[in-house]
C-alpha cells in the first residue's frame, strides 16, 4: 500500500453508447443500446438513459428490447471506438511511463512513476486535468478514481460515475471496505460469492471477522489467503505497462444453427482469415491453433493443434483449423464457431510445406479466397475490440444480391450521399434504407430520408471525428492501438 493516492484508474462513461450519442445529435439524451442485433446478440454497452430501464452489458438483446422497446439499437463501430481509445491512451501516456490498459475504455496509471503526484492534492489536480483534457480531445467524459492501490482506485472510479472523480485517502481502506459486498473484492465472482454467502459471509467486514484460517478452509490456501489480504485493504499489485498478449481469437454466434457441413467449413475458413488479420495487426505469430465449437445443446468443444514453429501464414492456420474441424461431431447443429492462435511469438518460422502447397494450388486458393471474401463482405457486425466479437446476423443459405446490399446498411453505420452529405443508417429492410443526415457538430437533429438499397448516390463512409481535427476509425491511431485489444 502507498502512503499517497498515486494510482489512478480511468473508466470512460458508457463508452460505446456515449460515442454513438456524441456522433449522432438526434440520440443525445435518449436511450441507446450497442451490440449484436441478431436474435442471439448481446448488449455491449447501454447508455445511462437505457440503464434506467434495466438494460445492462452482456444482457441478451431480445431481453433488452423488451425492457426498452423505444431505445435506439445500433451495431458496434469498433474501428471508431479504437480510434477514440487511442487518443485517450495517448493522454494517459503523457502522465506516466506506467499505463496498464485493461480494455479500450479503461486503464490504470502510476502517477508516482510519472513524477506528477506525491500527495492527495497533486494527485487530485492531475485527475481533474486529465478529465478536462479527455473532454476537450474526444468530446466524451471519463470517471477517475485515485487511491493507494489498484483495487481501491477501481472502486473509487466506479463511485465517481458518471463524469466524476473520487479520491480515497490511504489509511481509510478498512473503513471504506467494511460495509461493502464481498463481491467488490477482485477475484470474487458469482460462484465464490455464493459459496461465501452460504457460510454467512456477505460483506467485507464479515471476511475480516471470519479470519484467514476460516477463509482458507472454505476456499483453499491461495484463494482464501488472498481474499483476506484484500479485505484488509492490502493490495500490492503494481501497474504493469505492457501486458503481453497470450492469444488472438475471433468467433461468431449464428442466428440460425448451422447444419450443413460445407457451410460450417466455409465459416471456419472465414474465421481463420480474420484471426490471421488480427494476429498480424498485433505484430505476432503463433504455434498453437485452437478451434472452438458450441453445439445446438450449448455444449462447447475445443480442439487444438501445435505446429512445428510460430506462423502467421493464413493457409497454415486455415488448414490446421480445418483438420481440427474433422475431429468434431457437428450433428444436430452448431450455434457458435471460433478460431484462435496461442503460443504467441514476435517472429515467424516459415512453413516450407505450406508454401510449396500454396504455390502448387494458387488458382484453387484464389477461388476459395474470393468466395470467403464475398461471404465476409455480406456478414453483419463483427467484434474487434477487447477480443470477443458480438453476435452477427447470419443466414442459412448464401445471400442474394438484395440481401447483400441490405446487410451493408446496418443500423448506426456511417454513410455519405453525393448530394445530401454525411449521415447514418437508422434502419433498412424491404429493399430500402432510411438515413438521418447529421454530423457530430450539428446543433439539432438532422432530417431523415429513405432510399433504395442500391441507390448509386449512397455509399458507406468512414466515421467523422467527434471533435474537429480528432481521429476517426479510418486513421492510423486505431491501428496503432489495435495491439492492446489482441490479448
Amino acid at each position: 500500500m502507498r502512503a499517497a493516492p498515486t494510482i489512478l484508474h480511468l473508466d470512460m462513461d458508457a463508452f460505446f453508447a456515449a460515442a454513438e450519442q456524441a456522433s449522432k445529435p438526434s440520440l443525445r439524451g435518449k436511450p441507446v443500446v450497442v451490440g449484436g442485433l441478431g436474435p442471439r446478440g448481446v448488449v455491449a454497452t447501454a447508455s445511462y438513459e437505457a440503464r434506467r430501464f434495466g438494460v445492462h452489458s452482456a444482457m441478451p438483446m431480445g431481453q433488452a428490447r423488451r425492457l426498452a422497446p423505444h431505445a435506439a439499437y445500433l451495431v458496434p463501430r469498433f474501428a471508431f471506438y479504437r480510434a477514440i481509445s487511442g487518443q485517450v491512451m495517448e493522454l494517459l501516456g503523457r502522465l506516466s511511463p506506467l499505463v496498464e490498459p485493461l480494455s479500450l475504455d479503461e486503464a490504470f496509471v502510476d502517477l508516482e512513476a510519472g513524477g506528477l503526484a506525491d500527495d492527495s492534492a497533486s494527485a487530485r489536480a492531475v485527475g481533474e486535468r486529465l478529465r478536462a483534457e479527455i473532454l476537450a480531445t474526444t468530446g466524451l467524459t471519463g470517471s477517475v478514481g485515485l487511491a493507494g492501490s489498484k483495487m481501491l482506485a477501481k472502486i473509487a472510479s466506479e463511485e465517481a460515475k458518471p463524469d466524476g472523480l473520487v479520491l480515497f485517502e490511504p489509511g481509510t481502506e478498512r473503513a471504506l471496505l467494511a460495509p461493502r459486498s464481498v463481491r467488490i473484492i477482485p477475484g470474487v465472482g458469482p460462484a465464490t460469492g455464493d459459496h461465501l454467502r452460504r457460510a454467512g459471509i456477505t460483506t467485507v467486514a464479515d471476511v475480516v471477522e471470519a479470519g484467514e484460517d476460516e477463509l482458507v478452509r472454505i476456499l483453499g490456501r491461495s484463494h482464501g489467503a488472498s481474499l483476506y489480504r484484500m479485505a484488509l485493504g492490502h493490495d500490492g499489485r503494481p501497474v504493469v505497462a505492457e501486458r503481453d498478449a497470450k492469444s488472438v481469437s475471433v468467433e461468431d454466434t449464428f442466428d440460425i444453427d448451422l447444419h450443413d457441413r460445407t457451410r460450417i467449413r466455409l465459416e471456419v475458413e472465414r474465421l481463420a482469415e480474420r484471426c490471421v488479420e488480427r494476429l498480424r495487426r498485433s505484430g505476432h505469430s503463433g504455434r498453437t491453433i485452437v478451434l472452438k465449437v458450441r453445439r445446438y445443446d450449448f455444449s462447447t468443444l475445443t480442439r487444438s493443434e501445435t505446429l512445428r514453429g510460430p506462423t502467421d501464414d493464413p493457409l497454415v492456420v486455415r488448414e490446421a483449423a480445418e483438420r481440427l474441424l474433422e475431429l468434431v461431431d457437428t450433428t444436430g447443429g452448431v450455434r457458435l464457431l471460433g478460431v484462435g492462435v496461442s503460443g504467441l511469438a514476435d517472429y515467424t518460422q516459415e512453413d516450407l510445406f505450406a508454401q510449396a502447397e500454396a504455390e502448387a494450388g494458387a488458382e484453387a486458393e484464389a477461388e476459395a479466397e474470393a468466395e470467403v471474401g464475398a461471404r465476409a463482405e455480406a456478414g453483419g457486425a463483427e467484434g474487434e475490440g477487447g477480443g470477443r466479437p458480438l453476435a452477427s446476423p447470419t443466414a442459412a443459405a448464401p445471400p442474394t444480391a438484395t440481401e447483400t446490399a441490405t446487410r451493408r446498411w446496418a443500423p448506426g453505420n456511417d454513410v455519405r450521399h453525393a448530394v445530401l452529405g454525411a449521415g447514418w443508417v437508422q434502419g433498412s429492410g424491404l429493399g430500402r434504407v432510411t438515413v438521418r443526415f447529421e454530423e457530430p457538430g450539428s446543433t439539432a437533429p438532422g432530417r431523415v430520408r429513405t432510399f433504395s438499397v442500391d441507390d448509386p448516390e449512397l455509399e458507406p463512409a468512414d466515421p467523422l471525428p467527434l471533435v474537429p481535427g480528432g481521429a476517426t476509425g479510418a486513421e492510423p491511431a486505431a491501428r496503432a492501438h489495435a495491439r492492446g485489444a489482441a490479448s
